[in-house]
């Protein structure tokens, strides 16, 4: 095969620190059943890593396992130098780290305002200034500020998901199938927004069902298999290699994990 199962390091990765190292985790939700079985990923400052995977792959329980919401039995996770194995998320979050679950993602009885205030309870000070630069990032949000977060469509919910995440400015964000239920349309206007963030200069772990798309903006991928990374590389490497194409590319989106 044409890609490495060992990571492909680029002229971006040599100056830039890594930020987040997962390493050989083993983790699941219940004692005795393992989801993860040794995963490893490794993100640096500044770069978009795609997580990809068929149904019950672990994509998804590796993105909450990062942000402490899956039991680690074994390995380690540091960002930056610091541990975040038994760590709870609120401590998680302190560190810069930010995450958006696939459902349940917004206060849908707030409004819009209030749900980015939410967003912004561990900040001090004021948040004016931030809250404008989220309306400026997401225009539909500006226009739907004072409207309840519950009416606003399946596409809205995600941008204003995403658009409190942001409200700390974190220095990595996670965002857990992001395009999942939307129509085609509202698809390409998510993966805009991922891109836009990162420019940024906001790292991401994007874990997706729509694997063509996010290899086609990730700078690193990870294809996941039995709860181990069994594939990585470049996206754009991933994305044209013929064999990961007929095993995992082949239908068009994956199932949740």
């Amino acid at each position: 095969m044409g890609v490495s199962q060992t990571a492909i390091t680029s002229d971006r990765h040599i100056s830039r620190q890594v930020i987040l190292q997962v390493n050989d985790i083993v983790a699941g939700y219940v004692d005795g059943v393992d989801i993860l079985q040794g995963a490893n990923l490794l993100v640096h400052e500044g770069e978009l890593i795609t997580v990809i995977g068929s149904n019950g792959a672990g994509k998804s329980t590796l993105a909450k396992t990062i942000f402490g919401l899956v039991p680690v039995r074994s390995g380690e996770i540091l960002f930056g130098d610091r541990p975040l194995v038994g760590l709870q998320p609120e401590q998680i979050v302190r560190y810069g780290i930010s995450y958006v679950p696939q459902i349940a993602n917004v206060f849908p009885s707030l409004s819009v305002s209030e749900n980015l205030d939410m967003g912004a309870y561990t900040r001090d000070g004021n948040i004016a200034t931030v809250k404008t630069k989220i309306y400026d990032n997401f225009p539909i949000l500006a226009k739907r500020r004072n409207q309840r977060a519950g009416t606003l469509s399946g596409g809205e919910r995600q941008m204003l998901a995403m658009g409190r995440a942001m409200m700390l400015e974190p220095k990595l964000l996670i965002l857990d199938e992001p395009s999942a239920a939307l129509s085609p349309i509202l698809v390409q206007d998510i993966f805009d927004l991922v891109q836009k963030i990162n420019q940024s200069g906001t790292s991401i772990i994007l874990v997706e069902q729509n694997a063509r798309k996010a290899l086609a903006i990730a700078d690193h991928g990870y294809i996941m298999h039995l709860g181990k990374d069994e594939f990585t590389g470049k996206g754009s490497d991933l994305l044209n290699d013929p064999e990961v194409a007929k095993l995992y590319l082949g239908v068009g989106n994956f199932g949740k994990s």
